[in-house]
């Protein structure tokens, strides 16, 4: 199977994938720093580290979240 540069798992799909910072990411999951920290380091979502900081895909927070997603009614 050819080798997709669109796929962020591809070398040169990550050039095209959005990061987010860890403070973006918790905005967007209305959640505290500490907690995206916390998904982080057990492995629960994705990032790269970047210097002392880390960067999260946007695309690993959507699927995130849609994994997490139920319905409660």
């Amino acid at each position: 199977m050819p080798a997709n540069a669109n796929d962020p798992e591809h070398p040169a799909g990550l050039a095209q994938a959005k990061f987010l910072t860890v403070a973006e990411v918790a905005t967007v999951m209305r959640v505290s720093k500490m907690t995206v920290y916390r998904l982080v380091h057990n492995g629960e979502l994705p990032a790269v580290r970047v210097g002392k900081s880390f960067r999260v895909p946007e695309k690993a927070v959507d699927e995130y979240l849609r994994s997490a997603y139920f319905d409660a009614g």
